[in-house]
């Protein structure tokens, strides 16, 4: 920061405090900043008073870093006992010192001033230093943050995150916001979450019915009273009163009318979801039609990419998929690039591209979170990331793997899921090929048409469509894309081959009758990503608010 001595740590620009990460993490060696005063502030990871009481040592996280920052403070500079409950937070400030010959710290700090402390009671605080396992920490999602895990997994992601961005604006894509809530389903799998009013009008009209039940006898009277005030408006007419009496005579007949008019609808109130023919009349919904929650942004993007040519979404997907997998997720994030002229190969080129892309960055932005990750996690995952970002992916057709797979089954291997063409491939076979046979990412391409969505382009054999899926280690499938089908007369048919009724899609085919063009795309799993990235076992443990069936905590 301008005003700050050569090899200073940085100030945040927007608080008064270094953060952490530039003490421990100095590019020019923490011994650079020995005598510095800097104020700090983070949470309390282990505490503990020493020589009678005389000071305290902190480990000090603010979440900038996996390191943490040891702290001094003598007894004369504050109370103690609030200090060293973990989970405490404290800000202070200090001077940096070189730590005593023997220590395994390069630097510490030692306060001259606490500026601030948020208790905690330790016997209730559920977050302990103790060991605690990732299926605790789900049922406190709140604080789970605070762990060296979660605030790793969080710093990973954030890198991802920023790679994406980075990797898909180096080249040019457009970033194009997609709709949550849909009226299509781009899977066809009809497992979606729906969006919809009419519970809630449903419950508001049985609350009237109950508190105000409709009477017939109401409705006569109110019927009465209309009839007396139009009475009462001809008589003054005929009498040729003055204008401002039947001006208010009239204002009691408009009033007699409504009133009239609102007992006649609550007689017609009835309870339930409103019906026509037999089905929810969905005409009465908040959207006039059936909505969801999106399963993807994939076609909504399309209209994009035959406009602008290369762009891409990433957000938010949902599935109603009652799964309690450690694959699955209700609500899970995908990145999805679409580009205008081009073929299944260009898309199998560029999900490499983006694949390796996200390694190297991870590799050279968060060695020191991946090095958590080895160490408590996978030992492996470091080395694999430097695999699959210098390695070439295997390319092979869906045919062959599948010949693989059964010459496998050949040899002796087992598999819970038979081999045969036409399967969807099991998460055991992707990892087969990926682990044992290549030992590296593998792209499959070329799938039957009866296991992959109506929108994949139909192949010359019309057995396969151009679709692929790219494989790796550790998770098995990691992108699943294809050529779009461009042809309008094949989708058509793709769609009704697939029981989905037209109209919904309608304005999808509409990017087929005007101005129709070859294009490409693919889909990321986000979480499946971290999966990969980290060696850590379950989907639940690497997004911040995991939902999941019967779980939808904060």
């Amino acid at each position: 920061m301008v005003g700050e001595p050569d090899g200073a740590a940085p100030k945040h620009q927007f608080a008064d405090r270094v953060r952490i990460r530039s003490i421990v993490n100095c590019p020019n060696g923490e011994a650079s900043l020995i005598g510095q005063r800097v104020r700090v502030g983070g949470w309390v990871k282990t505490g503990r008073e020493q020589g009678k009481g005389s000071f305290a040592f902190l480990e000090l996280n603010d979440g900038s870093s996996a390191a943490n920052l040891q702290v001094i403070i003598e007894k004369e500079v504050a109370d103690l006992s609030p200090l060293v409950h973990t989970g405490a937070c404290v800000s202070v400030e200090g001077v940096l010192k070189e730590p005593p010959e023997g220590t395994k710290q390069k630097i510490e700090l030692r306060v001259e001033k606490v500026l601030h402390v948020g208790p905690v009671d330790p016997a209730k605080y559920p977050i302990p230093k103790t060991k605690l396992t990732l299926e605790f920490l789900r049922d406190h999602v709140h604080l789970r943050p605070r762990t060296n895990t979660i605030s790793a997994v969080a710093r990973i992601r954030n890198a991802l995150a920023f790679a994406t961005h980075s990797f898909f604006q180096e080249h040019s894509f457009l970033y194009v916001h997609t709709p949550i809530i849909t009226t299509s389903d781009c899977e066809g799998a009809g497992e979606m979450f729906q969006v919809t009013t009419l519970i809630n009008e449903v419950e508001r009209i049985e609350k009237e019915l109950v508190e105000n039940p409709p009477s017939p006898a109401d409705v006569e009277a109110a019927e009465l009273v209309v009839k007396e005030k139009g009475g009462a408006v001809a008589q003054l007419k005929s009498a040729k009163a003055s204008k401002e009496d039947i001006n208010a005579s009239v204002a009691e007949l408009k009033q007699a009318k409504e009133n009239l008019s609102k007992l006649v609808e609550r007689s017609s109130l009835k309870p339930g979801l409103p019906k026509k023919d037999g089905k929810v009349d969905y005409a009465l919904d908040f959207f006039a039609r059936q909505a969801f929650l999106t399963v993807s942004g994939q076609l909504q993007v399309e209209t994009y990419a035959c406009a602008v040519s290369d762009v891409y979404t990433f957000g938010p997907t949902f599935r109603a998929e009652k799964s309690h997998t450690s694959r699955h997720l209700a609500e899970f994030w995908m990145v999805e690039p679409e580009m205008a002229f081009a073929d299944l190969q260009d898309d199998m080129n560029c999900a490499e591209a983006y694949v390796k892309y996200m390694c190297q960055w991870l590799l050279e932005k968060c060695p020191d979170d991946m090095e958590l990750m080895a160490k408590f996690y996978d030992k492996g995952c470091v080395d694999r990331l430097k695999m699959v970002a210098s390695t070439p992916f295997e390319r092979i057709t869906y045919t062959k793997a599948v010949d693989l797979l059964v010459e496998a089954v050949k040899g002796g291997k087992t598999f819970e899921n038979s081999v045969e063409w036409g399967i969807d491939l099991a998460s055991e076979h992707e990892r087969y090929l990926t682990e044992v046979l290549f030992k590296k990412p593998v792209i499959v391409y070329n799938y039957p048409k009866g296991i992959k969505a109506f929108y994949m382009r139909l192949n010359d054999d019309l057995k396969t469509v151009a679709a692929m899926d790219v494989l790796v280690p550790k998770v098995g499938e990691l992108i699943g894309g294809s050529q779009r089908e461009e042809r309008l007369d094949v989708i058509e048919q793709r769609i009704s081959e697939a029981g989905l009724p037209t109209e919904p899609y309608e304005w999808y085919l509409d990017l087929r009758r005007y101005g129709t063009v070859k294009h490409s795309g693919f889909g990321l799993g986000f979480e499946r990503m971290l999966l990969f990235a980290t060696g850590i076992d379950n989907i639940r443990d690497v997004i911040p608010f995991p939902r999941y069936p019967g779980r939808a905590d904060l």
